[in-house]
């Protein structure tokens, strides 16, 4: 079942247009695109031109949205499922580089994050409050596993070894579409903006007054209006990303299930309540918290810290964990 993915990082901003006198303005436009609702702000002299940018960019990220569509039976990604363990499938660049992407992710995660956790996706239902059966889960885990996909770049191919493989790009898919429509703005001749997309958002340059893009990081057991963000984030030329277990969930005999599955057991990963990295790009931001999330604090932090971005953890028991750099871009909010 689809739904509207939570916001789980605020975009803090004001108006569709904010004039500085006789200077550039911020322009933003917001589309249902992804199953989300993507926003994205631009700065600019010119109403023709900021909007005529935006539009391109909503574009880019519809294209790609329709390859990668885990749901659509005409997308790309839908036929190489079909043809799981029966054979390859080519795939347009947006589509492989993706994939490419994830592979990566997936390798130097250890499969903490893994694009192949389709099977046991889709028998869960956080809308409806269904899980499956112990032996469902059990069932499905040897379909789960990176290794088993094979990408031929030479001939743009994608390959799942086996058959009933189900390969999900919903873990990393946003980050990616962030960073292919922030592309697309700057070869329209944009020099500063942001791209949102539910708790992915990729910032570049400066607001019209010369100050960073500010973000809001979602609290992930916020009590009322006034507890609802943890921390703000000043951006440029970063990209953010947040995944909680707040997003998409139920709650059952007192146990929280949510939609971050932990590839080896097939159950939500229960060592974290929230992750949010920043990064150079959307994609291994988007990736990083998800992979994050199921190694827990401390091997998630080494995961972050040796791949050169920065993190704000939040630990099952409300423990906060934050690389140092972070410190640099983030301030905390009263009481944390």
């Amino acid at each position: 079942m689809k739904a509207v993915k939570v916001l789980t990082v605020l975009l803090l901003l004001t108006a569709t247009a904010v004039s500085c006198s006789n200077g550039p303005v911020e322009y933003r436009k917001t589309k249902p695109l992804m199953d989300t609702i993507v926003t994205i702000t631009v700065v600019s002299e010119s109403d023709r031109k900021a909007d005529e940018a935006i539009e391109s960019a909503f574009s880019v990220i519809s294209r790609f949205s329709d390859k990668i569509d885990f749901f659509k039976h005409t997308s790309e990604l839908s036929a190489v499922n079909r043809n799981a363990g029966i054979a390859a499938v080519t795939v347009s660049p947006e589509t492989l580089g993706v994939i490419e992407r994830a592979l990566y992710i997936a390798k130097i995660s250890g499969g903490a994050f893994d694009p192949t956790i389709g099977p046991e996706i889709r028998m869960w239902d956080f809308a409806k409050k269904v899980r499956p059966s112990d032996e469902e889960i059990r069932k499905n885990l040897p379909l789960v596993n990176y290794r088993d996909i094979v990408v031929d770049r030479s001939r743009s191919t994608v390959f799942l070894r086996k058959r009933g493989m189900l390969m999900d790009l919903g873990g990393i898919a946003k980050g990616y579409a962030a960073d292919l429509a922030l592309a697309d703005l700057k070869k329209e001749g944009i020099a500063a903006g942001i791209v949102a997309a539910a708790g992915d958002i990729r910032a570049f340059g400066l607001k019209p007054g010369g100050e960073a893009w500010r973000v809001g990081i979602m609290n992930p057991r916020q009590k009322s209006k006034a507890d609802e963000l943890i921390a703000t984030a000043r951006l440029s030329n970063k990209a953010v990303s947040t995944s909680g277990d707040y997003e998409r969930y139920f709650i059952e005999n007192g146990r929280r299930y949510h939609h971050i599955l932990d590839p080896k057991t097939g159950y939500p990963a229960a060592g974290c309540r929230s992750v949010t990295v920043i990064s150079d790009d959307g994609i291994f931001a988007d990736g990083f918290t998800t992979a994050v999330f199921v190694l827990g604090p401390e091997k998630g932090m080494r995961l972050v810290r040796d791949c050169g971005a920065d993190a704000l953890i939040i630990d099952r028991d409300g423990g906060v964990h934050t690389t140092p750099g972070l410190k640099k871009m983030v301030a905390f909010e009263n009481g944390h």
